[in-house]
């Protein structure tokens, strides 16, 4: 799972670059505020301060997005009055008007509920065509309204886009959540049914010995007990995944044959699928539900190189024992990923395996490897 991690600071340090620049961009336009603050001279001078108070918010908007989007508002609408009420010819400032749109951009998309998004978004409108009726530099006015509209009107669009995407995303994360747990519902039946069948047999078999040799029904009792302690730690498992929304499980019942014939199936009639089992791996060495979830994601990874990757030339696929943990691996070679799941950040289908692969304390990784492959590689521990 090393490259898990070095994919993860990757984009980790991509945020944080952007992020920089983005600061970068502001400051330069705080040092033209002050340019013509020194220029204009006079209450011109409280322009570069909002300003600076515009990209403290911007960089504090993560954790105080509304309050440090309000006070901004508060003191450039303050400041327009100041300046409008003395007549004296004013510019609007570039760095409070950039980090006032920014911050439009991550208020509709992240204030809830959205009533309040809509409302700060508009006291936002509001606040620049005071800054360009205010600060009327030499009847500019009007150009100024213009362009300050324009721009808020792009910087709504853009943040109402954003937030209709992650709700959409969403909905559809939670069908595919609710869709898994109906699933497990039904699994649950069957991991009930072969547990206590378990347990029947065995209690028969030791009331049936127990007429003929009384000494042998005390391993029997210790087996029944096993078996029922067994059931209820899977039964556990999976009725915590119904009760929230953050896990998932399994079906009883899968073994390691499964998983080979599930990939001879799909080089029948698709590309081929060259599937290995590293040394020290069993239908005992693995528990029922992670059996089964390693089915689970074998059998979406490969329906979705079928659907998104047609032209692969063909699939690796291996299951490995390292010192803690079995990872499932498998990658298609020969062609590119879809773009349209790589602009969804991945199917919905990996949701659900997400989902099974977390519920058992794993890790699941969708994306290229740094030999040109797509992979999906799912990691859980052994217990």
């Amino acid at each position: 799972m090393r490259r898990v991690g070095e994919t993860k600071r990757l984009l980790y340090w991509v945020r944080r670059l952007s992020e920089f620049a983005m600061l970068g961009w502001l400051g330069l336009m705080l040092l033209l505020d002050l340019v013509i603050a020194a220029s204009t001279g006079g209450l011109q001078w409280l322009v570069p301060m909002c300003g600076v108070a515009g990209i403290v918010a911007v960089a504090l908007r993560r954790a105080h997005r509304a309050d440090g989007f309000s006070a901004v508002l508060a003191l450039s609408f303050g400041t327009s009055m100041a300046i409008g009420g003395t007549n004296l010819a004013g510019v609007p400032g570039m760095a409070e008007t950039g980090s006032l749109l920014v911050l439009v951009i991550g208020v509709l998309r992240h204030v809830e509920p959205v009533r309040r998004a809509a409302a700060l978004a508009c006291a936002g409108l509001i606040v620049l065509m005071a800054e360009a009726v205010g600060r009327d530099y030499h009847g500019a006015g009007l150009a100024f309204s213009f362009l300050l509209f324009a721009s808020w009107s792009m910087a709504a669009g853009a943040g109402g886009y954003l937030r209709f995407q992650r709700e959409r995303r969403a909905e559809a994360v939670h069908s595919v959540r609710r869709a898994e747990r109906l699933e497990l519902a039904r699994e649950l039946h069957d991991l009930v049914a072969h547990h206590i069948t378990g347990i029947v047999v065995q209690a028969q078999a030791a009331r049936t010995v127990a007429e003929a040799s009384p000494q042998a029904v005390l391993p029997a009792l210790d087996a029944i007990a096993t078996a029922g302690s067994d059931a209820l730690t899977s039964m556990r498992r999976m009725v915590t995944v119904l009760r929230t929304e953050e896990e998932a499980g399994r079906r009883p019942g899968t073994t390691l044959a499964d998983l080979r014939m599930l990939t001879d199936r799909f080089s029948a009639d698709g590309p081929k699928v060259a599937f290995e089992i590293g040394p020290g791996l069993d239908d005992r060495t693995l528990q029922p539900e992670v059996m089964t979830t390693l089915h689970r994601v074998l059998q979406e990874s490969l329906t979705n190189v079928r659907k998104h990757a047609t032209r692969t030339a063909w699939v690796e696929a291996d299951l490995r024992r390292h010192d803690r943990s079995v990872v499932l691996r498998v990658r298609n070679f020969g062609s590119s990923p879809d773009p349209r799941v790589s602009r969804l950040g991945g199917g919905f289908g990996l949701v659900g395996m997400a989902e099974r692969v977390e519920a058992l304390g794993g890790r699941l990784y969708a994306g290229p490897s740094s030999e040109g492959a797509w992979e999906v590689v799912a990691e859980f521990p052994l217990t």
